[in-house]
């Protein structure tokens, strides 16, 4: 079976709806062939990715944690100095990484998606 390509326009929505759009996509649920266990080869590219809409709020109240295990070492940022850091494509992989499974299979899932800003 060849890999299945699609490509989204993130131009007016928002964050949360595009991430569930791509996670459904890149678990390929949309497909009769859906299985859990086995790879495919599905690539999501997404297209104005700074057209994205994200509120006031949402933009004030997202934080994002990392902790390194040693103490005094938990780092918090919120999700615009991520933006700024890191651009809007690391805000949509975030957003996708946690609504795909934490298995084996995850980070091959994620080399499928594609972000043009």
């Amino acid at each position: 079976m060849e890999p299945t390509t699609h490509t989204i326009d993130a131009k007016g929505m928002k964050l949360g709806r595009l991430a569930t759009q791509i996670a459904h996509l890149l678990m390929e649920k949309n497909s009769p062939h859906f299985t859990r266990n086995k790879k495919n080869g599905v690539k999501v590219s997404i297209i104005n990715a700074s057209k994205l809409s994200i509120t006031e709020g949402r933009i004030a109240e997202t934080t994002y944690v990392r902790y390194s295990g040693y103490p005094g070492a938990l780092k918090k940022e919120n999700l615009d100095s991520l933006r700024e850091r890191r651009g809007i494509g690391e805000v949509i992989k975030r957003a996708v990484k946690g609504m795909i499974p934490n298995n084996k299979l995850r980070p091959d899932m994620l080399k499928g998606l594609s972000i043009t800003e």
